[in-house]
């Protein structure tokens, strides 16, 4: 098995949150960490240098290689959250007009602040990530 750049570290996710400079954005972390352990049952783990992410699951690339990622996750960025699904959120176009403000990537949800969502939708988009375990 090969392995990517942001792979599962063992590095404390109560320093990792503590750190978070913006403090709205570090509240927005608490909250979302919170949402993502009730939805999956898992505990979180930093893959990389700023990624939480719960479960985990194996996969297999085109070429044949092989890696582990995280069924779902997010990073606290300076800009926005960054919600990492593993599945391509653009086909949740029904889900995604209720959500509220954000923008999107094939499996990434962009939002900048969390009271602006529509946290029910938000719920139903992580858990349908969470289908992977």
């Amino acid at each position: 098995m090969k392995t990517l750049v942001n792979t599962e570290t063992n590095k404390s996710v109560p320093d990792f949150m503590d750190a978070i400079a913006n403090k709205r954005r570090q509240a927005d972390s608490r909250e979302l960490l919170q949402i993502i352990q009730k939805i999956t049952g898992k505990e979180p783990k930093i893959w990389g240098v700023g990624i939480l992410g719960f479960g985990k699951y194996k996969y297999q690339r085109k070429n044949g290689d092989e890696y582990e990622w995280f069924n779902v996750g997010f990073s606290p960025g300076k800009a926005h959250l960054t919600v990492y699904v593993m599945y391509d959120i653009n086909e949740e176009q029904e889900l995604l007009q209720q959500l509220g403000p954000h923008k999107t990537g094939k499996g990434c949800l962009y939002i900048k602040r969390l009271e602006d969502v529509d946290t029910d939708v938000l719920k139903k988009i992580i858990a349908k990530s969470d289908r992977w375990r």
